[in-house]
């Protein structure tokens, strides 16, 4: 039986396909088809627009030698002095250091244990002790920097601090150790600190990212003869690398930013010179020395590292094939 094509009326045209929108009309499409969204996100932004952007017209203290008493358009234009004066001030220099190392300590030791806190807790079958490891890894997320930093403090004190204790015990030296008199130490003891109050609390994300893996990969590994092992190393991780690759970029976005509770309450003379980071150099000299010009030029210069790490990472993980922020 052959079949016969039905002939197109004389003076009319095939019937074509709609057109699918694109550009402008696709994103007021995606804006009526998400106006939900769209309302729920509009305090954030008029939130973020008030407390992030407006303030921004501030930055023009740095090209000033602004003085409080005066309006701000009414200042004494400087240029780029200030900024002159910070990139030839050794003490800058050495305070970026500090910040650069506790960062990319803070970064390693963060993701490195909140991964393998994840994955060990992924694999315990024991409900009830599952949950009490995840209880008491959270708590100290929860406590202030104050409370936290007091805790830190006697567990290092010289004469009564656990870890003289423990060590002295464990016949690893035989003098207690000054652990915050000594400012080489610093760095660790900060990584160290940051890890024990945060590491819980990075853990939930990654728990997340474990759940969405599919349990049937795990089933064919198993029946393959896979061990535990080789079932995190070929499923685990791979699965939550996408996870990792953009709190990487993310991470990276804050390299300048090492922190500054710990620091601050952890700092004494005896180990200012790793202790003093980016952002208690610009509290001391904006603060403490009035110097509202040469804070403003520092701040400028952390958001503009922190802007160009940022893209940079995004772009070589686009250029990799992998996840990325935009």
């Amino acid at each position: 039986m052959s079949l016969q094509q039905t002939p197109t009326p004389v003076g009319t045209s095939p019937k074509m396909p709609a057109e699918r929108p694109t550009g402008i009309k696709l994103f007021f499409k995606k804006c009526k088809e998400q106006k939900a969204l769209l309302l729920m996100s509009l305090p954030f932004v008029i939130w973020l627009f008030i407390f992030r952007y407006v303030p921004l017209y501030g930055w023009t203290m740095a090209f000033q030698d602004f003085r409080p008493a005066r309006p701000l358009l009414e200042q004494d234009w400087a240029g780029m002095k200030h900024f002159v004066f910070l990139f030839t001030d050794p003490r800058f220099f050495e305070v970026l250091r500090n910040t650069l190392a506790m960062s990319f300590i803070n970064l390693v030791l963060g993701f490195v244990t909140a991964i393998g806190l994840a994955i060990l807790l992924n694999e315990l079958r024991n409900l009830t002790f599952k949950r009490i490891v995840q209880t008491i890894s959270y708590m100290p997320h929860f406590l202030s920097w104050v409370v936290a930093a007091g805790l830190v403090s006697a567990a290092l004190s010289v004469e009564s601090g656990i870890i003289n204790i423990i060590l002295n015990n464990l016949g690893l030296i035989e003098n207690n150790i000054m652990w915050l008199g000594v400012p080489e130490y610093f760095w660790g003891i900060i990584g160290a600190a940051d890890v024990w109050k945060n590491v819980g609390w990075n853990t939930i994300i990654y728990l997340a990212a474990i759940t969405m893996i599919d349990t049937e990969q795990y089933e064919a590994a198993e029946i393959d003869g896979a061990s535990r092992l080789q079932r995190i190393w070929y499923i685990t991780l791979p699965g939550m690398r996408p996870v990792i690759v953009i709190l990487l970029i993310m991470n990276l976005g804050y390299i300048l930013e090492s922190g500054f509770e710990a620091q601050y309450l952890l700092m004494n003379p005896m180990n200012m010179d790793y202790a003093e980071n980016l952002d208690i150099f610009v509290l001391r000299y904006g603060i403490n020395m009035g110097n509202f010009s040469l804070a403003t030029a520092a701040g400028i210069f952390k958001t503009v590292v922190s802007f160009i790490f940022l893209f940079s990472a995004n772009s070589l993980a686009k250029r990799l094939g992998e996840a990325r922020l935009f």
